[in-house]
């Protein structure tokens, strides 16, 4: 009985599958239907803009030969009166008549009798030469769909190049339009998708880089049509391109209590928290993020409370027992990284005193500030009495003989256990850990007397990928940091406090 049931869900599953597609055939032959029409109506009155103008050019050619005929006639009739003239004139003096007649029988030419004998053959009209220019008239005919080319593409840096070609030859190409939109869905695109689609225009060549980025989404849909001075052609098969990349918020519900967190910021809060609006309005997929603290650190904060794995985000809630704490002015991601490559940036602000950037596991304690733990990596800034710049690891600290960037891009390689620090303009390598995640981690902020700025969606960058492959060795190690003497240690923390 329960093989049945089974086997009934299976053909009832697949049924409702094929529905789904025959209905969404059905759309897209909705479409396409209206499409035609619309290019159909565009055809026809572009074919009427054209005829009318040749009926144009026609009216202005018979207007001018009519107005040449009128004043020749006007000219042949004032000439007749000059002669009608003179001929009653002539008639008035009988004398004059006679000798007129007289000198006239000696005329041997016809034509000197009158000069009116000419005739209008040469005004005739002769359409030959437009009749044979309106039978070459030839009409561009509509362009064939391109074909993109999946292997051609390239997705990198935040950047999508989609390259294309034409089935075959076609010299009468003025230009192509290009069709892009965002989806979670990968295959091709539905007709109801979530997102509309966004068109760029007028490009004059086969390929078209979209810069500039914020990968949101797991792919994008493109599709392509070729365009001549008369029509435009079918839309290409549609390509989808997976653009995946790590997305993540500040978790309130982690951070400490001086810190204020709504929407995508963070500030310090003078009231601890009391006076803190218990709605935080939570956005997904928001690229920037502000940090803003005002006391200074020393210790760090409570086990950070449950979060969630790439791709969800539970809804925040502040109130939780288990946010920092104490002097830990430190805030977490809300994304956990439990496999993969992934790449964010960072920014500070230019009066920060002092500020760390980096990955922790989901336990570390309240009261546990970065670096200073076995579960916790970072890189360190303090602008406070003395400039220090240092890697931090399990309590050790290592000096780094770098100038501080103005952004920092943080690398992190979950399933290669690295976690490195670049200088986000330049691509500069600033520090490296080689660490065996052994837990999820979630990327760490600490913040004193000032702020940060975060950057996700972001692919990993090109140069960073082509460093990671080139460097076998790493400029600096978790082992180099446990190396680091007593007295250099107990000289950083006089430096910094």
């Amino acid at each position: 009985m329960d093989s049945q049931k089974e086997a009934l869900q299976r053909i009832i599953s697949t049924l409702a599958n094929k529905n789904d597609e025959i209905q969404n055939f059905i759309d897209t032959l909705n479409q396409t239907l209206k499409g035609v029409q619309e290019n159909s109506s565009n055809i026809l009155s572009e074919l009427d803009e054209e005829f009318d103008s040749l009926y144009s050019i026609l009216d202005e050619v018979k207007e001018s030969m009519i107005n040449s005929i009128k004043q020749e006639q006007a000219r042949k009739s004032q000439e007749l009166q000059s002669q009608l003239s003179q001929c009653n004139n002539a008639l008035e003096n009988s004398e004059e008549l006679l000798e007129f007649a007289t000198r006239s029988l000696d005329i041997k030419e016809p034509e000197e009798f009158s000069k009116v004998s000419d005739n209008m053959t040469h005004l005739m009209v002769d359409f030959s030469q437009e009749r044979q220019i309106l039978q070459t008239l030839k009409f561009l005919p509509v362009p064939k769909a391109p074909e993109i080319d999946p292997v051609e593409c390239l997705v990198a840096d935040n950047s999508v190049t989609v390259a294309w070609r034409m089935p075959e030859e076609d010299n009468k190409i003025d230009h192509f339009i290009m069709e892009y939109r965002k989806t979670n869905f990968d295959g091709l695109p539905r007709v109801k998708d979530e997102r509309c689609w966004e068109v760029v225009d007028n490009i004059k060549g086969t390929e078209y880089t979209l810069s500039g980025l914020k990968f949101d989404s797991k792919y994008m849909n493109f599709r392509v049509r070729a365009c001549n001075k008369a029509v435009a052609g079918e839309f290409s098969d549609p390509v989808t391109l997976e653009t995946k990349a790590l997305n993540f918020n500040l978790d309130n519900s982690s951070s400490h209590l001086n810190l204020k967190v709504e929407d995508t910021c963070v500030e310090w809060d003078p009231t601890g928290g009391k006076g803190q609006d218990s709605k935080i309005k939570g956005k997904e997929n928001k690229g920037s993020v502000h940090v803003t603290s005002l006391k200074k650190h020393s210790r760090s904060g409570t086990p950070s409370p449950k979060r969630t794995s790439v791709g969800s985000r539970p809804p925040a809630v502040r109130g939780s027992r288990d946010r920092f704490t104490g002097e830990s002015y430190t805030v977490l991601g809300d994304t956990a990284i439990e496999s993969g490559q992934h790449y964010w940036e960072v920014k500070a602000q230019k009066d920060c005193k002092s500020y760390s950037v980096g990955v922790a596991y989901k336990t570390l304690g309240k009261f546990d500030q970065l670096g200073k733990t076995n579960t916790s990596w970072c890189i360190h800034v303090n602008n406070w009495l003395q400039n220090t710049f240092a890697a931090k690891h399990n309590n050790k600290v290592k000096a780094l003989d770098v100038a501080v960037p103005e952004r920092i891009g943080v690398f992190c390689d979950f399933d290669g256990g690295q976690l490195s620090f670049y200088d986000a303009n330049s691509k500069q390598l600033l520090y490296s850990f080689k660490a065996k995640f052994t837990q999820p981690v979630l990327p760490g902020f600490m913040v004193w007397c000032g702020g940060l700025s975060l950057s996700t969606g972001m692919q990993v960058p090109s140069a960073v990928r082509t460093l990671q492959k080139n460097e076998n060795g790493m400029t600096g190690s978790t082992s180099s940091l446990n190396n680091i003497t007593q007295s250099n240690m107990i000289a950083f923390y006089k430096r910094n406090a």
